[in-house]
């Protein structure tokens, strides 16, 4: 068989050798999701009270977490967040983050939150 050949009439589509439309619909599903969460009057001191929560090791991130960034803002606390998914970052939110806060610490009040599908995400 000439894979080659193969490859040359799959050029034209926009799927890959071995890839079917059910792959590629589970990948779609499976797109980045970003968060952008404002905390109006937050402060570091507050991020490291909810980070030690969520975060207790600073050295690797929760399970379906590709990306975390934070700090201050005019008028409060940012932190940016991009996860493998809506549902990996939904899981996270109700299985660990909210049972944390309600447990104290950390902030005084929810974030402002900007959520989108990532389009682009580079290293």
């Amino acid at each position: 068989m000439n894979l080659n050949h193969i490859k040359e009439e799959w050029a034209g589509t926009s799927l890959t050798l071995g890839e079917t439309v059910a792959t590629r619909r589970q990948e779609e599903k499976k797109m980045a999701y970003g968060l952008v969460h404002f905390y109006p009057g937050g402060t570091k001191e507050q991020y490291e009270a909810a980070l030690a929560g969520v975060h207790p090791d600073r050295k690797t991130l929760p399970k379906g977490q590709l990306y975390h960034a934070a700090g201050p803002s005019a008028g409060g606390w940012t932190v940016i967040a991009i996860w493998d998914s809506k549902a990996g970052w939904e899981r996270f939110r109700d299985d660990i983050l909210m049972p944390r806060f309600r447990q104290g610490g950390g902030f005084a009040a929810p974030p402002q939150e900007q959520a989108f599908e990532v389009y682009n995400l580079q290293p």
